[in-house]
């Protein structure tokens, strides 16, 4: 991504988050690492080819960044945020991204904004490559580093790279320092989307602000049991792997399970389905 390519390398893969009701969370005792601002979704209209860039995810990107600026300000924008690029590696890709972030990152007085691009270490997954971006997020707010592009040696000349810190080298900030990630999917031939979560700190606040010093405290003491249950899971699977579940030909219905009689249906097993 960003540097002198030709293409990309296409991977596969799947990321699980799990997106809870905030008073659910709370009562549950769920570990917060994070939560979702807003996303948007915007097509590129007539362009010259289908697999051509367009202006769909200028678009989205600017709503994203205006949304987040809305929502904490123009100070943890332009000092307190990073952008994980789309950053497939096709030379189209590492131009017209570019452009967009630059143009974004003028428009809302950014002079430095820290860049990751996951792909560079997972590869191009086909369904799962927003999920890569969200997931090294979260790790950035836990752990303050921003991945740096390591597949790379030096960036392009052709990339719009001024107001960008783009790179090799590892971006390494203090724990809290980070309140906001911009994740940007660019739909080549299709939609394009652009995405921001906030930080866990940033959501804790918002949280509290919102249910009250008393439902925050409860929610502390429930969520150490979670904590501990999570460590004792990773190492048992680490250890020995997780359980397997495999039933072939468990429980199927076939005809001979089913029967009609007018506006009925009997499922053996199952019951009666009114039609």
């Amino acid at each position: 991504p960003f540097g002198e390519n030709a293409g990309f390398v296409i991977a596969e893969g799947s990321q699980f988050a799990l997106l809870m009701d905030e008073e659910l969370a709370l009562e549950l005792g769920a570990d917060v690492h994070g939560a979702v601002g807003d996303v948007f979704v915007h097509a590129d209209g007539h362009k010259k080819s289908i697999s051509s860039p367009g202006v769909g995810n200028y678009v989205t990107f600017a709503k994203a960044v205006a949304a987040a600026r809305r929502h904490l300000g123009e100070e943890s924008v332009q000092q307190r945020s990073f952008v994980h690029a789309h950053g497939t590696g096709t030379p189209q890709n590492r131009v017209s991204e570019s452009e967009i972030l630059d143009i974004v990152a003028r428009a809302n007085g950014v002079s430095d904004w820290p860049v990751a691009a996951v792909k560079c270490y997972v590869g191009h997954t086909m369904a799962g490559a927003g999920g890569d971006q969200l997931m090294s997020a979260l790790g950035t707010f836990r752990h303050g580093i921003v991945p740096g592009i390591q597949t790379i040696d030096e960036v392009a000349d052709d990339v719009l790279g001024e107001r960008l810190q783009l790179g090799p080298e590892h971006i390494e900030r203090e724990v809290g320092s980070f309140d906001i990630a911009f994740l940007n999917a660019k739909g080549f031939g299709g939609n394009n989307a652009t995405g921001y979560v906030v930080s866990p700190e940033v959501a804790m606040r918002e949280l509290e602000e919102r249910h009250g010093a008393a439902a925050i405290s409860a929610w502390r003491d429930r969520v150490e049991a979670t904590r501990v249950a999570a460590v004792e899971a990773d190492q048992r699977c680490s250890a020995e792997g997780p359980d397997v579940v495999y039933k072939f030909n468990h429980d199927v219905r076939m005809h001979e399970h089913v029967a009609i009689d007018g506006d009925r249906m009997t499922i053996e097993g199952v019951g009666e389905i009114e039609l």
